[in-house]
């Protein structure tokens, strides 16, 4: 059995195994690491040791980011902090620019936190919104979920941007200041635009109204809110300034270069959002670390999934398969970008599972990259974006999206669907358009 069979057998397996079987992804990626490690030829007495590597690997680069992300996304929700920077936003833009107002206020909430937690976190923001202004629930809530799914697939420290930017080697600087520069463009066409054209969509039922639970005098400040929930954010854009302005070697150069090393970045963060958010809000710092607890619990078995995929790309790699992939895909001449995205939108389709088709994509394209002049920051956008594709019946966050909304299964095609299928398509357009560029 040549290579590229091989390979293609193993990604209808992992398709099959999740999809079909419903097997856990984490277990999933497991089997199939050990199954094709053997057909690729490793010895038995190594592959274990292979597969241990990449898990060990990917874990180690990856669980500091994770982890802190969910612990600073869990304080933000709890705190009262994303219902602070809703209702500033929505001051600021009006019920005339309702849609903007939603979108960047998406777009805060979701850089700081999980996907599956911004949901259930805005969505009593959307609904409390749409009854106050008497406006169409799709029309007011799909430009912040546009929002949110734009940040899990491009901007780290989101599980799948995080992990892809440490298999690659990516700048996270440049990922995040191009993911930036993409999502905007992307969160238009798939927010505000979109959704104005699909206003008649109305819900079977109505759907409840959810008031806030905290009152005002519970709330942490404005600034302290907006700080807090983009410190990662602030302190990335700084150290990169900082690096440009000093020289390597210097005491500063060095600093600089410290701190924007990704889990330092976030472990800083969590430490400042502890007191921020937490002490100073009259918190004890053993409720504070509870709250922790329960955000890793929230992650753990995607962290597992994600420490596992990388089993399946060692053994690849170990097995010399690697260099004939990257072989094979230079002769074919199609873009590595185009390439990397059109495989991670396949497996999402396939799968259902952004992250998964993510950091499988990453593992066959990986090869590819040491024969390619392409910047990994972008391959790291191409596959996020690719990974958006077309949410359907497989992907929890379609169901979601239709039961808090009360829509029919037409509707919910007719806006979520093509909502993530235009913020995949947008986001691939503007990473060529980058690379044509840069």
């Amino acid at each position: 059995m040549s290579f590229l069979a091989i390979l293609l057998a193993t990604i209808l397996l992992l398709v099959l195994l999740i999809s079909f079987c419903k097997i856990n992804p984490f277990i999933s990626f497991l089997i199939v690491a050990f199954i094709a490690g053997r057909l690729l030829g490793i010895p038995f007495q190594q592959l274990a040791s292979s597969v241990q590597k990449g898990i060990g690997d990917m874990a180690g680069s990856t669980l500091i980011v994770l982890c802190s992300g969910a612990m600073i996304g869990k304080l933000v929700a709890v705190s009262g902090a994303a219902e602070v920077i809703a209702s500033r936003m929505m001051r600021i833009f009006g019920e005339r620019y309702i849609q903007w107002g939603m979108l960047f206020t998406g777009f805060i909430i979701g850089i700081p936190i999980f996907y599956n937690v911004g949901f259930v976190l805005v969505v009593p923001i959307i609904f409390t919104l749409a009854h106050q202004y008497k406006l169409p629930i799709v029309f007011v809530g799909l430009p912040m979920l546009a929002s949110l799914s734009v940040a899990h697939g491009f901007l780290p420290p989101h599980p799948s941007p995080s992990a892809l930017v440490s298999i690659f080697h990516a700048d996270l600087g440049k990922t995040l200041l191009w993911g930036l520069i993409v999502a905007f463009p992307t969160l238009v066409l798939a927010g505000p635009v979109f959704s104005s054209m699909i206003k008649n969509i109305q819900p079977v039922g109505e759907p409840p109204l959810i008031t806030h639970l905290k009152k005002p005098d519970q709330l942490p400040s404005v600034f302290n809110s907006f700080f807090s929930a983009l410190l990662p954010v602030f302190l990335l854009i700084f150290t990169s300034f900082i690096k440009y302005l000093v020289p390597d070697q210097s005491l500063a150069g060095q600093a600089a270069s410290f701190i924007s090393e990704p889990s330092v970045l976030m472990i800083l963060s969590v430490l400042f959002c502890s007191l921020s958010l937490g002490v100073f809000l009259g918190k004890t710092m053993k409720q504070v670390m509870g709250l922790f607890e329960e955000a890793i619990k929230e992650i753990a078995v995607l962290i597992l999934i994600i420490a596992c995929s990388g089993a399946l790309k060692q053994v690849i790699t170990d097995s010399g398969a690697g260099n004939q992939i990257a072989e094979f895909f230079k002769q074919s001449q199609v873009n590595p970008l185009l390439l990397g995205w059109i495989i991670a939108a396949t497996l999402r389709v396939c799968i259902g599972s952004a992250t998964a088709a993510g950091l499988t994509a990453a593992g066959i394209i990986l090869p590819l990259m040491s024969h390619s002049t392409i910047n990994p920051s972008l391959m790291v956008l191409s596959i996020g974006s690719g990974s958006l594709m077309f949410s359907h019946v497989n992907d929890p966050g379609f169901w979601m999206f239709k039961e808090y909304f009360n829509l029919s299964l037409k509707d919910t095609f007719r806006s979520w669907s093509l909502m993530e299928t235009i913020v995949s398509v947008v986001g691939l357009v503007g990473v060529m358009l980058l690379n044509a560029f840069l």
